[in-house]
């Protein structure tokens, strides 16, 4: 039942003991949350405060950890691998799958460093600028640069924006939300949230001549706004903002990451050209565009990709579900090639 208290009128007129008033039952799931937040953000700012080398071995210990423990995201990443790396042997996908996983930890042992101190220390991490002159807006357009979740994502949006002014759609976090906001706003970089809202504060930057940094390999929720198109050959329920942003706005659209460098050198940030296409009118080849684009970046550093990520979550109607089965190692193998397998004959179907 759901518990009742009763309360006095506002107008301040007898006690209303007959008027119950119905008081709604809290999430324990946003409780349990709210009563962690307190203690995130103190070991965020704890481990800002450790060096890079301590925080990459901590990191690779906690993805270590991960690889050799049967769990969910171990078995998802190596079913992602099986069916966008078919040409890779067991062995060789077991170990592409543990360096990720150890890539995995960097990337969120890092994290608090990259949010929490000065933006000039943390772009002096950076060694290298490869393909820059694609960032270059002397023709007075905006810019769409997209950023996989591959490599330091967040030292990406931070070089971004040091660049000039910059949109960054964003979802809402759960955890550590305003925490992440000032992060990613202390460089001057707005943040627009992946609503109707967001999409007009994108299209404002952009006919401003300004960048608009998009992460473009989430799976987008709604059913508007979206098409499946191949990634590696699997269907892959991709947006269409892109396409859509870029021919309203006759912005000109690239890639850009940050590799993260062995031994905690720092980082190379990669620019690349956007494939033909990516500002389709066509939605479905609008996408398969995009997702070439996003098969190019991974290919510069694979193991440095999300490959937990349940980036095959939705699937177009009649084909099976993706992230099931047993967490042993051959089993999720096994099942990455049969989907691969069913998807190539759904391809072939007349």
């Amino acid at each position: 039942m759901t518990p009742r208290e009763t309360t006095p009128p506002a107008d301040g007129g007898p006690a209303a003991d007959n008027i119950d008033v119905a008081v709604p039952r809290a999430d324990p799931r946003a409780r349990a949350r709210a009563h962690q937040e307190p203690y995130l953000q103190w070991l965020v700012r704890t481990m800002a405060g450790l060096p890079l080398g301590l925080l990459h071995a901590l990191g690779t210990l906690i993805g270590w950890v991960i690889a050799h423990t049967p769990n969910r995201q171990r078995r998802n990443a190596l079913i992602n691998l099986a069916m966008c790396r078919p040409g890779l042997g067991t062995r060789e996908l077991i170990r592409l799958r543990n360096l990720s996983l150890v890539s995995f930890g960097r990337t969120y042992c890092e994290m608090g460093r990259l949010w929490q101190r000065p933006p000039a220390e943390v772009l002096g991490l950076i060694r290298e600028v490869r393909g820059g002159d694609l960032l270059r807006r002397d023709d007075g357009r905006g810019l769409i640069v997209l950023s996989p979740h591959l490599g330091a994502w967040e030292l990406a949006g931070l070089y971004l924006a040091s660049q000039g002014p910059t949109t960054i759609f964003y979802k809402p976090q759960k955890r550590l939300d305003d925490l992440i906001l000032a992060a990613r706003r202390r460089s001057g970089a707005r943040l627009a949230p992946t609503t109707a809202r967001g999409i007009r504060a994108l299209v404002q930057g952009l006919a401003e001549g300004e960048y608009a940094g998009i992460l473009p390999d989430q799976e987008p929720r709604a059913d508007k706004g979206a098409a499946f198109a191949p990634l590696f050959g699997i269907p892959a329920w991709t947006m269409v903002l892109v396409n859509r942003l870029a021919r309203k706005s006759g912005a000109r659209v690239i890639f850009m990451f940050a590799e993260r460098l062995p031994h905690a050198r720092g980082y190379r940030i990669h620019c690349l050209p956007a494939p033909d296409g990516i500002d389709s009118d066509d939605d479905a080849a609008a996408a398969a565009a995009l997702n070439r684009g996003i098969e190019r970046c991974i290919a510069v550093c694979p193991e440095q990709y999300l490959w937990p990520y349940r980036r095959f979550r939705r699937r177009p109607p009649g084909q099976p579900k993706v992230y099931e089965g047993g967490l042993r190692d051959y089993d999720a193998i096994e099942r990455g090639r049969r989907l691969l397998h069913a998807a190539r004959m759904a391809i072939n179907a007349p």
